[in-house]
């Protein structure tokens, strides 16, 4: 695109929390789309490693790793200064989002972020047990922050592709599948109505389906983790427990798992995530394996869509990530797990001078309903991303369009409160998010986790109700 559409003006100063990856990568997209001051714009980050984009750009640096002690005293003039609406942009990791997100509300400014992220310290604390080192209890923190400060300046919470554009995604895939199944429904416009029509349509559960085909100019070397995005990041959310949303179309759980909520949204297993294999589909592979890493789409979308009455639970779909990242992560996941989950020193992210070629195919896979298997996302080669935008490869250019689409809702709504975004305004954000997405196609599958089973050995399964977690969980 010659003309990059501009989207909105930032009043006031831009605090960019995290230089990584992702800030890097949603650094060239503000510039674009945003009018700005540029005097106060600021990159805080405890490694100069990537200052130099900044120093060409007349961007202030801050190396700085922000702790409890330490935030409000260096975010607070700079999400002051010089007047306007200050936006703060947290990219980061080992930060309260919460913290961070109630100080920029209490200073008037619009924020967002990708993660519900903690303190350091949260993912390993050993002190804690499995249900406490949930994504349940990091989103009920930040519910518990809405409840007690309601409305006000418009923090978005969990937006980058995953959580994030994929909520966006979910809803658009079930008005293709209501469209397809000849299904009359008036138009959405609130939760209830969102939950009726996914009851309506007849979805018994989404998984986040993902296979990342990235490949590098060279092979992963032993004692180095290479991933695709923040190795910290993966690392983090792939030893928490695996955690999924609870459907009620399930009748069986996993011998120790725990559930969570009042109403048993969520369910744990005491196992991490990053080791615990589903049975899942994509359009490229088709049925492959993904692992079922914790994340806060898993509780949000089944939240957002439990249908009640009165108190009583009516439906709700099962939802849970299955990711396959790239080959290289595949094996640098083995290789920590073989060490009993001590993690690699040294960390390597491919970027996108390095990748060969593949894709970053990142979808929600909506099933049960009578068309079987419906898969609806974003098809992102590493060809197109390198005419698309620079300083990074397909997974980020998805996370970081979707802080781009998520910051301009802000902006068109910043009295809008601590929201989610499963509850902002789809269509606005893949209307400014689809330029970068490559292809964003829908594929219907009659594949299901029990096609081709039982095999060669006798398996526990539920052969009544292929969609039953019992058939999806490999064992």
């Amino acid at each position: 695109m010659a003309d990059w559409p501009v989207h909105g003006r930032i009043t006031g100063p831009i605090a960019m929390i995290g230089f990584g990856s992702i800030g890097k990568g949603t650094l060239p997209l503000i510039e674009r789309h945003f009018e700005y001051d540029e005097r106060r714009f600021v990159v805080i980050d405890p490694s100069d490693k990537d200052r130099g984009l900044l120093d060409e750009r007349g961007i202030r640096f801050v190396q700085a790793a922000l702790t409890r002690d330490n935030y409000r005293e260096i975010l607070t003039p700079l999400l002051t200064e010089g007047g306007g609406q200050g936006f703060c942009v947290n990219l980061s990791v080992d930060t309260s989002s919460v913290d961070i997100m109630e100080l920029a509300r209490e200073l008037g400014a619009l924020y967002i972020d990708t993660v519900n992220e903690p303190w350091a310290g949260f993912y390993f604390d050993q002190s804690k047990g499995p249900g406490a080192r949930t994504n349940y209890v990091l989103r009920e923190e930040t519910l518990a922050a809405r409840r007690r400060k309601p409305g006000g300046p418009t923090a978005v919470s969990c937006c980058g592709a995953n959580p994030g554009m994929v909520s966006w995604f979910v809803k658009q895939a079930l008005l293709d599948l209501a469209r397809d199944l000849s299904i009359d429904h008036q138009d959405p416009r609130g939760r209830e109505d969102w939950a009726r029509l996914m009851r309506q349509v007849g979805v018994k559960g989404i998984h986040i389906a993902e296979r990342d085909t990235q490949r590098a100019t060279s092979e992963k070397r032993m004692g180095v983790f290479v991933n695709t995005w923040s190795v910290e990041g993966f690392v983090s959310e792939g030893s928490q427990p695996a955690e999924l949303g609870w459907g009620t179309h399930e009748r069986w759980m996993p011998d120790g798992a725990g559930r969570q909520g009042a109403d048993s949204l969520a369910m744990y297993l005491n196992q991490p995530g990053a080791n615990t294999r589903v049975r899942s589909w994509c359009p490229t592979p088709g049925a492959q394996y993904g692992f079922l890493v914790t994340h806060n789409e898993s509780i949000s979308i089944p939240d957002y869509f439990t249908l009640r009455e009165g108190d009583r639970v009516v439906h709700r779909p099962t939802c849970h990530y299955a990711y396959h990242p790239c080959n290289e992560a595949v094996l640098s996941l083995h290789e920590m797990f073989g060490q009993g989950g001590t993690v690699q020193e040294e960390h390597h992210i491919l970027d996108e001078n390095e990748i060969v070629d593949g894709i970053d195919e990142l979808g929600v896979l909506l099933y049960g309903h009578a068309n079987n298997a419906y898969w609806y996302g974003s098809q992102l080669s590493i060809e197109e991303t390198r005419r698309l935008a620079p300083y990074q490869n397909a997974t980020g250019l998805q996370v970081t369009s979707a802080v781009l689409a998520g910051m301009v809702w802000a902006i068109e709504n910043p009295e809008a409160g601590i929201v989610e975004a499963d509850e902002i305004d789809f269509r606005r954000c893949l209307a400014v998010q689809r330029p970068y997405l490559g292809p964003v196609k829908g594929f219907y599958t009659d594949w299901t986790p029990l096609s081709g089973r039982p095999g060669l050995f006798p398996e526990d399964i539920d052969e009544s109700d292929p969609w039953q977690f019992r058939n999806v969980l490999v064992r």
